[in-house]
């Protein structure tokens, strides 16, 4: 006769309980920090690997952008630079700028852009608005490092001010990505948006001070200042620049709260939209 030995091994135990998932909602997304990492990855080997040019793409819209920029301010205008020749200004201008749009682009169109994952299976929804920074990131250090060979062949070093670099891109990324997670949430929802943000983004570079220092408007720099990027694109310039750039620090100031504002209720309103996304994208 047979007998059968009381073994530890148990049937795992199902628990259903309302609001865990939110209450651990922090916990899985870090969790699921590897499905991250494979979404980053292939974001970037998508805008990458079969592309004829390559990483060069990264640099034609921003090249442009500075060329007319050049040629309307430095040349037309006759807006002046400081001790820098005027195309390292606006470089040094268009990095923020580029950054900004590029991560506000990304992030808004993520979940959109998602939908067959977002439909099938569960994870923390706030993985791939997060995943979509990683390509403005590396479009990013690419033209850093165009910009840093163009400060090496006009002879312009940056100060010890650039120390401070890390703190102001760090403030451009929270907030392209608050405003860019309102977008994303709104986008799911109304397929409009996805006309919207390119729309804002073209009016967006010629309401911001890329092709033109603030410290030369004195008489409209509390106008220009409303414009949450005109204080990340002076703190740019005067942490890259040599010559000395009047700082505003109320400018600054004034897109340290937005970026706050649009940060945490950014996060707010797409966690408050995250379960209806599968149903309706």
């Amino acid at each position: 006769m047979a007998t059968f030995a009381n073994t530890s091994l148990e049937a795992p135990e199902l628990v259903l309980e309302a609001g865990r998932m939110e209450r651990h909602y922090w916990r899985d997304l870090w969790r699921y920090r590897e499905l991250l990492g494979f979404l980053a990855w292939r974001d970037i080997k998508v805008r990458y690997q079969q592309t004829l040019l390559g990483a060069a793409w990264a640099l034609v819209q921003p090249l442009a952008s500075v060329v007319i920029f050049t040629f309307v301010f430095g040349r037309l205008a006759k807006m002046p630079s400081g001790n820098e020749p005027y195309f390292i200004v606006v470089m040094a201008g268009q990095l923020g700028w580029q950054l900004f749009a590029n991560t506000l682009g990304n992030v808004s169109a993520s979940m959109v852009g998602n939908a067959h994952l977002i439909s099938k299976i569960y994870f923390p929804r706030l993985t791939v608005p997060l995943a979509s920074v990683a390509v403005a990131l590396v479009d990013f250090v690419i033209l850093l490092v165009l910009f840093a060979a163009s400060l090496a062949w006009t002879g312009v070093m940056p100060t010890l001010r650039v120390v401070f670099l890390p703190l102001f891109i760090l403030l451009t990324l929270l907030l392209a990505l608050g405003a860019g997670l309102w977008l994303a949430a709104l986008t799911v929802r109304f397929r409009d948006f996805r006309i919207v943000v390119p729309f804002l983004l073209q009016i967006g570079v010629f309401a911001t001070p890329v092709g033109y220092r603030t410290d030369f408007l004195p008489n409209w720099q509390d106008l220009l200042a409303l414009n949450p990027m005109t204080g990340v694109i002076d703190a740019f310039r005067w942490s890259l620049l040599s010559s000395g750039t009047d700082f505003h620090w109320h400018s600054l100031a004034f897109s340290i709260a937005w970026t706050v504002v649009l940060t945490l209720t950014g996060i707010w309103y797409f966690r408050h939209m995250e379960r209806s996304f599968a149903d309706i994208i």
